[in-house]
């Protein structure tokens, strides 16, 4: 399928190459399968999941993933301030993909 795509099309232009857009990088799979996981999770539940990454760059992914709704960010108007993070129904989708991929690992591990 995917020798189908870089043949008939730019490969800028296929779902492969805009899926994988969306989760490249270091952390955006791992932040996603947290959310799987856990469920809806805090800032610092996340950073303390990913142990070695800057505030920064949580941050950072966090608002690419939010622009992508891939996730949801939910802020509540209290001090201090809260805000919560949880998979949107289009992450939830690509959930099925990332799954399979952990399949694949586990199955052909060496």
């Amino acid at each position: 399928m995917i020798k189908n795509y870089i043949e008939n099309a730019n490969f800028e232009e296929t779902g492969f190459s805009y899926t994988l857009s969306l989760i490249s990088g270091k952390h955006k799979m791992v932040i996603l399968y947290c959310l799987m996981e856990y469920g809806t999770v805090r800032f610092n539940e996340l950073k303390r999941y990913l142990k070695n990454i800057s505030d920064k760059t949580l941050s950072s992914n966090l608002k690419e993933l939010e622009s992508d709704h891939l996730i949801i960010r939910t802020e509540y108007p209290q001090i201090p301030p809260k805000v919560e993070y949880s998979l949107s129904d289009r992450g939830k989708s690509l959930m099925e993909v990332l799954d399979q991929l952990c399949i694949w690992g586990e199955q052909n591990r060496e």
